[in-house]
Parts: C-alpha cells; structure tokens; sequence
C-alpha cells in the first residue's frame, strides 16, 4: 500500500476487533503513522504489534500518552466510558490539543458527554461511527459519518481517510452517531423488503437468480440486493455484519426516536424479526437472516 501523502503523526487505536484491528493497520501502513494499540486481551494488541510493527500499551492511559491523534472502536456506551474517563482511561493522559476519534457505534448522548469530557481536558472529540462492515474495514473503504468541530475534524480527516472511503462531517458532537443511526433504520426496512420478495419469488415457483437479475438493473436495486441475493437464495448466513450488532445498534436508535419523538414503526417491527432470528439461534448470522423466519 502506498504511503499518505501527509506527515507522520502520532497516533493511539484503542479497540482491535474485527473492524479496529485492520482499521489499526491501516493507519499504520497506508497512512504510514506512528501506532501504538490497546485492547482488553491484552495478546491481541501483541499480535497486531507483531504483525504492523506498531506498539502494544497496558492501559489506554498509556496508549494515549503523548498522542496527536486517540481513536477507538469499542462494543458499546459503557464500553466506551471504560476506555475513556474510567480508571487508567485515555482521558487521564490525553493530551491538549489532541483529537480523539471515536469509531463505535454508540449513542448520540454519549458523544455529546465525551465531547464536553476531552474539551475540559483542552482535547478534542469526534464521533466517527463506520458503515461498511468488516470487509469494508480490511479493505480501507468505509463511510466515516462525524461529528464535532470543524476545526478538528478538518485536522482528523487525512488520518482517517487511511481507512474510508467516505469522511463526512455531519454536524456537531453527536451528529455522526445520528447519521449512522439514519444509516441502519434504512438498512433494516430495506432488508426486510429483499427478504420478502425473494421469499414470495419461491413460493411463486419463479428463478430468484433470474428476477434479481432485470428488477435489479431498476428501481428495485440496492446494495443489499446486489451484494447478498445469492448467499440469502441459499440459505447462507455467514458473510457481513451480525444480527446481534444489528439488535444493539436498532436499540440505539428506538431509544433515541423515544428522546426525539420520531415515529419509526417500520424498524421497531423489524427490530422485533431479529429477535426472532435470535431465537433460531442466529445471533452471529448477518442481517440478511431475515429470510430465515420467513422460512422456518
């Protein structure tokens, strides 16, 4: 891969699952940045350490200490809150006038708790939520939907981009997180659609392979068509993001439609349907597993 083409900075990854451990690497080796990584089993860091070249801390204190640039990629709020102002968090030794960048999907309210938590520390933060999955995450090419001052997110961007594809800033602290929320209720009412019509298509005796192929070239056609017909037409479940994640991040947002008053009627039923998928023992199927209930 091709070095960036700005300077060298320093930078801590904090979070080294699917997606932050090849995040990571591209930071390392596209961006051509100095990286240094924690996560909580601590042989993971080792191994990415071993495999990039980068440095492994003990803490996230430890990994932010004297660090331009903090991102993390964690499970969730109260994940977050650990790795940021809980004890040995990043916030203990972030620096003033450091960015952190932060790549989980969370809630708004807790963006907008950090952002006033690093901005009393001198930092600065930007929620960063990431759609794409793990391939998009290996390959370097997901959507970065931000949130925070122009100001640092103009400083954070080249950095990021080691990883995107797309980097947008979408308004201020919390603003990213909305977006992805936005992102996801799309996703679900669209998923539900394609599992649908495949279902009806072989209950009518029709070629799946054949409709896909003229209704998608129309206004029928998606991402999640063209990407996941044939593994759904076989009853194959195992190629993107789980529907355990998907259950975490719909409850983000129906939490957050009961804060705004957002009527979301579609995605609530949706919500309930991977429950369900849940309940055949599908917790770690992808998001396409819809058509699974329709089938049992």
């Amino acid at each position: 891969m091709e070095t960036g083409a700005f300077a060298m900075a320093k930078v801590a990854f904090i979070g080294l699952g699917v997606m932050g451990f090849p995040m990571a690497g591209h930071l390392k080796v596209r961006g051509g940045h100095d990286v240094t990584v924690y996560n909580r089993t601590s042989a993971k860091a080792e191994r990415w350490a071993a495999e990039f070249g980068g440095r492994a801390a003990a803490t996230p204190a430890e990994a932010a200490k004297g660090q331009e640039f903090v991102f993390a990629c964690v499970g969730n709020d109260d994940d977050l809150r650990s790795v940021t102002t809980g004890k040995d968090g990043a916030f203990e030794t972030i620096a003033s006038g450091a960015v952190f960048i932060d790549n989980t999907t969370a809630s708004a309210e807790v963006a907008r708790e950090l952002y006033a938590a690093a901005s009393a520390k001198g930092a600065r933060f930007i929620d960063a939520p990431v759609s794409g999955g793990q391939a998009g995450a290996e390959n370097g090419v997901l959507t970065v939907m931000c949130g925070g001052d122009a100001e640092a997110f103009d400083r954070a961007r080249p950095i990021i981009e080691a990883y995107a594809r797309m980097v947008g800033l979408m308004g201020p602290a919390g603003a990213g997180q909305l977006t992805k929320m936005i992102n996801q209720i799309c996703i679900a009412g669209l998923v539900q659609g394609l599992a649908e019509g495949i279902h009806f298509g072989k209950k009518a005796g029709l070629d799946i392979e054949r409709v896909i192929d003229v209704i998608s070239k129309g206004a029928a056609g998606s991402w999640q068509m063209e990407n996941r017909h044939k593994t759904m037409n076989a009853g194959k479940y195992d190629f993107g993001f789980a529907v355990d994640w998907m259950r975490k991040d719909l409850d983000i947002v129906l939490a957050e439609a009961r804060r705004n008053g957002a009527k979301l009627p579609v995605t609530a039923l949706v919500d309930q349907f991977y429950a369900e998928v849940q309940a055949l023992g599908g917790n770690r199927w992808d998001t396409s597993s819809l058509l699974a209930r329709l089938e049992k």
